[in-house]
């Protein structure tokens, strides 16, 4: 299929912040910014500029070896046109929208939840265009199951090689093969959570294993009877879904407890489903990130909701829900997407300058070294010091996610936070001192207490 387009502006969608916020694992990026994934059975391409979002859909058949080839609005030297009829191409962007789940106005949404909410009103305007996407639910389960502990990046190579594995070989894009999702049936059979396991799953291959039994046991249809009928799959008619409540609609509290009887499944990855895949807006998903934000900006953390508890969990919900209603989940996705690291980037208005220090180029060291995590899967962990007003500030990209370790000034003042980091801060502290040797500069380290562990260790040096 030729490249086609539709009109859609970056306020109602924004392609690279929607599929890399964590609600979906599979579509990859190339270089020439084109996003690519094998879903229902097709290898969908999509790519957007300021006005339109560009499209492509290739069927097995004819998704051999296909150049990246980029739409007509970008550079190309290589276009792969393979013509389809108008039907096709007229269900193909019915169901690329549908996916994108186009159909609400964002820029009302947006409006409605900053007149609800100040913070949000602060910080949408450098978020537009974040969209729920509109998933296979089974997709979305088993994804979510794999986020246990986990990261987006490392998710995103689990669910890779799920469908490696178990899926089926959709086509290939400049040698690159696409599999779609394989079905709970594909991975019932004995063999398959020792071969997980084997393929870095951990703990989670257990958990995959029992709920694709459990989901065919349940027979065909059970997840997706779990479904907000004002969202339905794609070609079926919408239907009511009843009265709003401060918990949510009557399906919605029914779909979270049934996806609770599943393996792996807890209040958050059952919201997750809820909210990703199975279209309950009003699900409001709280992990770490969504707690740190309802503490910093929502006044928790405080008196009964001193620590996230089932209580405090339903609280923030119920909270978010009083706010924006029937979209909570959705609002409350813009927000985590503004505090990923990933996009942190949006929020700081800055113009990037040389950066000095004293007089002196700040700072910069880099180490970059293999390390097992949990399950024993390898790893490349990449550290960069920086120095700031004699304070330290550590980021550790992990796969590519970037994360921090606290400052300096900020473990002085936490005993719970030194304790914790002690290891990773005598890393940083040689990191540095060899980065100082080798780039001719002298930096106080003195400046920061020494922990109980380095303590210790002079203590018995002497």
């Amino acid at each position: 299929m030729s490249w086609r387009k539709f009109p859609v502006s970056l306020s109602e969608l924004c392609l690279d912040t929607t599929l890399r916020c964590g609600q979906s694992f599979r579509w990859r990026k190339s270089d020439e910014n084109i996003w690519s994934c094998a879903l229902a059975g097709r290898l969908f391409s999509l790519r957007q500029d300021a006005t339109h979002v560009h499209y492509r859909a290739i069927s097995p058949n004819t998704a051999k070896n296909v150049p990246l080839s980029p739409p007509p609005s970008a550079p190309a030297s290589v276009k792969q046109e393979t013509p389809v009829g108008e039907d096709d191409g007229l269900e193909t962007e019915l169901f690329i929208k549908h996916y994108l789940n186009l159909e609400p106005n964002l820029t009302e949404l947006y409006e409605q939840w900053s007149q609800a909410d100040l913070n949000f009103k602060k910080k949408a305007p450098r978020f537009t265009g974040v969209r729920i996407l509109r998933q296979d639910a089974w997709e979305t389960l088993v994804g979510f199951i794999c986020s246990s502990n986990n990261n987006i990046i490392r998710i995103s190579q689990m669910m890779e090689k799920l469908c490696v594995h178990y899926g089926s070989l959709i086509g290939h894009i400049e040698q690159t093969p696409f599999h779609d999702m394989p079905s709970p049936k594909g991975l019932i059979e004995p063999c398959v959570e020792e071969h997980l396991r084997s393929l870095g799953f951990g703990y989670r291959a257990k958990y995959l294993h029992i709920t694709a039994k459990m989901i065919v046991e349940k027979g065909d249809g059970w997840l997706d009877n779990l479904r907000n009928p004002e969202k339905p799959l794609f070609g079926k008619k919408a239907l009511s879904a009843g009265e709003m409540l401060p918990n949510g609609r009557k399906g919605y509290r029914e779909a979270h407890e049934a996806l609770l009887e599943l393996q792996g499944v807890g209040p958050k990855v059952a919201d997750c489903i809820c909210l990703m895949g199975l279209g309950w807006g009003e699900a409001v998903p709280v992990d770490t990130h969504v707690w740190q934000i309802a503490q910093r900006d929502y006044k928790f953390g405080k008196g009964k909701h001193r620590s996230l508890t089932k209580a405090t969990y339903d609280a923030i919900g119920d909270h978010f829900r009083e706010l924006w209603l029937k979209e909570a989940g959705w609002a409350h996705s813009v927000l985590f997407a503004a505090d990923l690291r990933t996009f942190s980037e949006k929020l700081v208005v800055k113009t990037e300058t040389e950066t000095t220090l004293k007089g002196e180029e700040l700072l910069a060291v880099k180490l970059e070294e293999i390390v097992k995590d949990e399950d024993g899967a390898e790893m490349k962990l990449k550290v960069e010091v920086r120095e700031d007003d004699s304070d330290f500030d550590v980021k550790v990209e992990r796969e590519g996610e970037v994360m921090s370790l606290p400052s300096a000034r900020s473990r002085r003042q936490n005993k719970r936070s030194r304790a914790r980091d002690d290891s990773a801060w005598e890393k940083v502290d040689e990191i540095v001192v060899e980065a100082e040797k080798e780039n001719n500069v002298s930096h106080d380290l003195t400046q920061r207490k020494p922990t109980k562990t380095q303590r210790g260790k002079r203590a018995r040096r002497s």
